[in-house]
């Protein structure tokens, strides 16, 4: 059983999806949890569903592409809480297209919040856990990073350069008991798989050894153990957790 119940969790992109999820995970857990999305309102309704189940949560508004915002955030959260032990960073966006038809605004969009964010986000946090001399760092990158999938040139580039941040980092503050790992998802159950047709969703299951779509429950569990005690032996280590689509 891992117990959060002294630590304080700031999680990106929390109000949907994995983020909301791993989110509620790590509250039921105990931990402090601070969630953090472009829309305040919508991060405030996962808080105040943590609050009915007893646990303690603040939302934030926090676009991470945006080094101003996250300067604000972040002094927002060190005022109400002083600390982070665990950073979740898994904000993320997609603007698909072929490359000969990719405009330079969807390259850029989606770099800026997908890879520019996790290094804004991370190097606030990562500078009160050098202090503390300890922290957990999990950023979520995606099998699409080390795969590839055509009409994701942009998407792809920046999950593969999670992957890179992440081991640099890792090597970066080791000596101060801070582990940075990612998670590679494979495709998910989400608002945006739910979307795709029947025949394309069968498709997808039929290249996964598992021959079925994730859950938002199978990542929140490898960040459960990633940011736990259990795993303080662990860094610099991408978890693939995609039913074997990609070994």
């Amino acid at each position: 059983m891992h117990d959060f119940s002294d630590q304080v969790a700031l999680v990106t992109g929390a109000s949907r999806g994995i983020g909301r999820q791993v989110a509620l995970e790590l509250s039921s857990h105990g931990a402090t949890v601070v969630l953090a999305s472009r829309s305040q309102e919508a991060s405030e309704t996962v808080a105040e569903t943590i609050r009915e189940q007893g646990g303690v949560a603040m939302a934030v508004a926090m676009d991470v592409g945006e080094p101003d915002q996250v300067e604000s955030a972040l002094a927002c959260i060190t005022e109400q809480f002083e600390r982070v032990d665990i950073l979740v960073n898994n904000a993320g966006i997609t603007r698909d297209n072929l490359l000969l038809r990719m405009k330079e605004e969807e390259w850029r969009q989606v770099l800026s919040v997908n890879l520019d964010g996790v290094f804004f986000v991370t190097r606030k946090v990562v500078a009160g856990m050098l202090r503390q001399r300890y922290g957990r760092v999990v950023n979520i990158t995606s099998v699409v990073g080390q795969m590839g999938n055509p009409g994701q040139v942009n998407y792809a580039a920046s999950k593969a350069g999670i992957i890179g941040l992440t081991k640099a980092l890792a090597r970066e503050v080791a000596s101060r008991n801070i582990t940075v790992n990612a998670i590679a998802p494979g495709f998910i159950e989400t608002d945006m798989t739910a979307q795709m047709k029947e025949q394309v969703r069968d498709q997808l299951k039929a290249g996964i050894p598992l021959k079925r779509l994730g859950t938002v429950e199978d990542i929140a569990c490898g960040v459960l153990f990633l940011t736990s005690k259990d795993a303080g032996y662990i860094t610099g280590h991408v978890l693939n957790i995609n039913g074997g689509m990609y070994m």
